[in-house]
């Protein structure tokens, strides 16, 4: 599955335009828990209310992925992600009406079956655009959008909102989706031009007799919910437990991200250079997740350490780990799939991981922080990633 237009500079500006939309789409994501120190206060939205709302977005996204795979191998990346982030935008720009956490919950439902696009459009760029040594540290610097949105967002939302009043926020995110969309259609060739190859797509249901598939969808079940409970629960854990003001959370989110961007290139840089060296493509990735699961136990201990600037880089340590991961999970797809099955298998991973992290991730920790703390949900997605890496390990044989 080489990529046609390898030399073409014009890949590197797709890869950017993959990097931008990605940030914006977290963008969307995250601010509502950047900011719902502020909102609850305003709409007495409670720990368990709370929960409930990220459930919502949650289920749509889970839903989404079964849909969206197939959607995007049938119309092609470039479509599709287009038509996507219209309609994520809307639903971001809608949610300056809410004035409930019923109404919340239902703009981020929209928002969630919309954004569940993202990962299977990109992906499928990815696989079409480069070539398997490179394909690792394209998705790492794509995926590092999730993290970029992280350092970016929370000091521009806690600022905004500071000077204009939270919904501001959000309609900002649905513009800067718009704009995107524009420059996406205006620089992305249609792909006939850029003369790649075609292809009809494979329905998920066909996509899930797949192997490689449930091997994906494991490594994705068992480690999504501990990125979902950062971005959900990160804020609040600093503000309850660690009492930083939302001054000092506006920046130590930032820089638990940009540690997460690292690793994530880092991740994708590294399964590459072993590719390189001679290494078998699959044996390249699970080494390098095998290496990132090491360093969760390591980082959980920042629910323990007393001293809250240690905490912070613990929990970096974590970041950067899960994202170094990540990057070389999605590539294990486009190494042992045909093409025409990229999209579908990314949505059913995609499917599996948003189940998980509506149990692990949304629901149970806003009803085990307000009893038991932050400790035992730390603690006990430590060792999420081994479970994962095992079963994908006996599920994706393809060296």
């Amino acid at each position: 599955m080489d990529c046609p237009v390898k030399e073409s500079n014009l890949r590197w500006s797709i890869l950017a335009l993959l990097f931008v939309g990605t940030t914006i789409n977290y963008l969307d994501r995250i601010v509502l828990s950047v900011l719902v120190p502020d909102i609850r206060l305003e709409l007495q939205i409670s720990n368990e209310a709370y929960g409930w709302i990220t459930a919502a977005f949650q289920s749509a996204y889970t839903v989404g992925f079964l849909f969206m795979g197939g959607f995007v191998d049938r119309f092609g990346s470039r479509m599709a992600y287009a038509l996507a982030a219209i309609a994520w935008s809307a639903a971001a720009g809608l949610t300056v009406f809410a004035r409930s956490a019923v109404q919340f919950a239902v703009w981020r439902g929209f928002l969630g079956i919309s954004e569940s696009c993202n990962f299977p459009a990109a992906i499928k760029s990815v696989s079409e655009w480069f070539e398997e040594k490179d394909r690792a540290f394209a998705t790492g610097v794509f995926n590092s959008g999730t993290n970029i949105s992280s350092v970016i967002g929370p000091p521009m939302f806690v600022y905004l909102s500071r000077t204009y009043g939270w919904r501001i926020c959000f309609l900002l995110t649905a513009t800067l989706g718009i704009v995107w969309v524009a420059a996406w259609l205006w620089i992305h060739p249609p792909v006939d031009k850029a003369g790649l190859a075609k292809s009809t797509g494979l329905p998920w249901w066909e996509a899930a007799a797949l192997r490689e598939t449930w091997g994906f969808a494991a490594g994705k079940f068992f480690s999504d919910p501990v990125w979902w409970f950062y971005v959900f629960w990160l804020p609040l854990y600093f503000h309850d437990v660690r009492k930083l003001d939302m001054q000092a959370v506006g920046w130590a989110l930032p820089f638990i991200y940009i540690m997460a961007s690292v690793g994530s290139m880092a991740g994708g840089w590294l399964s590459g250079r072993l590719i390189r060296r001679g290494w078998q493509p699959m044996r390249a990735r699970k080494t390098v997740m095998l290496i990132c699961a090491c360093c969760a136990p390591i980082a959980a201990m920042g629910a323990i350490v007393p001293n809250a600037i240690h905490a912070i880089l613990l929990i970096s340590l974590g970041t950067a780990a899960h994202q170094g991961w990540s990057a070389n999970l999605f590539t294990t797809v486009s190494d042992s799939v045909p093409p025409k099955a990229v999209g579908a298998v990314v949505g059913i991973g995609g499917f599996a991981g948003g189940a998980s992290g509506i149990i692990f991730a949304a629901i149970v920790p806003g009803y085990v922080t307000p009893v038991f703390g932050y400790r035992p949900v730390f603690l006990g997605m430590a060792g999420f990633y081994f479970i994962g890496l095992l079963l994908l390990n006996r599920l994706m044989k393809k060296s």
